[in-house]
């Protein structure tokens, strides 16, 4: 019984550790298409917003000028931003999120481009894009990563089954909500019985 409970622990253990890596790892590393966020609390100064990484990998700020965001952890280019304007103001109270730009496609209320913070998991992104259709198929996303196809079945993490599904999001990561099966087989439906009538009525009239 003793045995049996470890070997529970430690894989509720592994799992918590797993989703934690996962949702810490792609805030590390920037690309462009990404951005930042930045504010300032006690400076007047009109340079606060969203500033996004170009194609050469660099964002081009307010007065301290250009920034390589290319190759470098997130964690170090935030110290240098701060580094910098730390030269033109006293003790600078700034604040820098980083946005991770996603992809999401199909059966959801407002598919689109989305930029995250960096700690969301799917589930975060679906309620940012108006939740699921009535028409989706929770139990077969699937997220494109690197050009790898991840299945993800968001329906038994919702319901308690399955916490590992529930991932972290990747910069460029694209990830489409499906519709269900019967909805498809049902439209087709249609589109026979009305392909049917078409015929029907030909045969009448050439009759």
């Amino acid at each position: 019984m003793r045995a049996k409970m470890k070997i529970k622990n430690l894989t509720m253990f592994l799992v918590i550790v797993f989703t934690l890596s996962y949702s810490n790892s792609f805030s590390q590393t920037l690309k462009p298409g990404d951005g930042i966020k930045l504010a300032f609390y006690n400076i007047e100064d009109s340079i606060k917003g969203n500033y996004f990484i170009e194609e050469n990998g660099s964002i081009q700020f307010p007065y301290i000028g250009s920034v390589n965001f290319l190759d470098k952890e997130f964690n170090e280019v935030k110290s240098e931003i701060i580094e910098k304007y730390s030269k033109f103001y006293k003790n600078p109270e700034i604040n820098i999120q980083p946005l991770i730009r996603v992809d999401i496609l199909g059966e959801v209320g407002s598919p689109g481009v989305y930029y995250l913070n960096g700690y969301e998991t799917i589930t975060d992104l679906l309620s940012y894009a108006g939740g699921e259709t009535s028409d989706s198929n929770i139990d077969d996303i699937f997220v494109i990563r690197n050009n790898t196809r991840m299945k993800i079945d968001l329906e038994s993490f919702l319901n308690g089954e399955n916490s590992i599904h529930d991932i972290g999001l990747e910069s460029g990561d694209k990830i489409y909500v499906p519709r269900t099966w019967w909805v498809s087989t049902r439209n087709a439906s249609i589109v026979v019985s009305g392909l049917a009538v078409i015929v029907t009525i030909a045969s009448i009239f050439s009759n």
